[in-house]
């Protein structure tokens, strides 16, 4: 009887030990978050889509997450991609373009304690923001620089689908150069795609048929073709999004420039201090996400006098003192 309460009274005392060491030891946990990044076209298309895969990396490392992106994905499509991503349990998930934004309001309603972000969107909903870059600004130091820089007096602009995120740059690029010189021709074309190379370069040679010598795009990888015309041509153009020097050295004189990684960080930030949702929050030069770059290599090209000229236009927009107007309807 003593040999079996002994026993009981051991395996007792085992049991009670293990549960001790247990309780020292925290199970492993999984405590990474995830974000998701939905991209139009492809990931490395130097441009639109490039610099949100930049941003994505950026909360990567700032905040210690794990990150996943989807290429060209179709308008059709959104709704499901939000949905498959928002199921695998990501915690915020971002569609990068205008069109992402009525697709993420829509599902985000269905899972009620993850975040959905689009960019240039007007859409929000209780747990979805749209953050909004003053592309426009940019667009318009582009119109100007374009003027000077014209000798046949006809410049031109190639968007890629007609949509307000798109239409805002064109009438600002528009507006610029007819305020330097109104006897200035701006033509202007959208080529009814982000990704078909060929329609861009189609757009741009109808352009440069009838005299334009200085091109902009805002068509994403469309655009690429929009350089490539002027490159063969040997005519100057104008890059979007990234910096875009590398793709054609000897024409192409600047880019704007859009900061994906300061406005995806602001957006994760705004989740962590219990501000995101419900907004459409505009972010331009001011904010340090919108600029422009030169080419180092043509700055001679484009002279000293007209780089000191934007850069002060640049200041004054960001002190509010130049302001570039918002149109989002086409023009004539």
């Amino acid at each position: 009887m003593k040999k079996a309460l002994s026993l009981c009274l051991a395996i007792l005392l085992l049991v009670f030990a293990v549960a001790a060491c247990g309780g020292e030891k925290k199970p492993a946990e999984n405590t990474k978050k995830k974000v998701a990044l939905l991209l139009s076209g492809p990931a490395n298309d130097q441009g639109w889509n490039a610099t949100a895969v930049d941003g994505l990396n950026a909360i990567k490392e700032k905040f210690g997450l794990e990150t996943t992106y989807q290429e060209n994905v179709q308008v059709a499509d959104m709704e499901a991609a939000f949905s498959d991503y928002a199921n695998q349990g990501c915690y915020l998930i971002i569609g990068h373009g205008f069109q992402f934004g009525e697709p993420a309001a829509k599902v985000s309603a269905n899972f009620p304690d993850q975040f959905f972000m689009a960019t240039e969107s007007s859409s929000k909903a209780k747990n979805m923001s749209s953050y909004v870059m003053s592309c426009e600004e940019g667009a318009y130091l582009m119109g100007t620089l374009a003027a000077m820089m014209t000798k046949t007096k006809v410049v031109g602009v190639v968007g890629g689908v007609e949509q307000p995120s798109i239409t805002k740059e064109m009438e600002a690029f528009k507006l610029a150069a007819k305020t330097v010189n109104p006897e200035i021709t701006v033509l202007s074309a959208y080529c009814n795609s982000f990704t078909d190379v060929t329609a861009g370069q189609s757009a741009a040679t109808a352009m440069i048929n009838q005299h334009a010598d200085v091109l902009y795009h805002v068509a994403n990888q469309a655009g690429t073709g929009v350089i490539k015309a002027c490159e063969e041509k040997n005519l100057y153009c104008l890059g979007n999004s990234y910096d875009q020097s590398s793709i054609a050295p000897n024409v192409l004189l600047a880019s704007t420039v859009y900061n994906l990684p300061n406005v995806i960080v602001y957006a994760y930030e705004s989740i962590l201090n219990n501000k995101f949702g419900d907004a459409i929050v505009p972010l331009g030069i001011k904010e340090n996400v919108v600029d422009i770059t030169f080419n180092e290599g043509l700055k001679s090209v484009i002279g000293e006098d007209n780089i000191a000229t934007l850069n002060k236009m640049k200041e004054d927009i960001a002190k509010g003192t130049l302001d570039v107007p918002v149109i989002e309807t086409p023009t004539k």
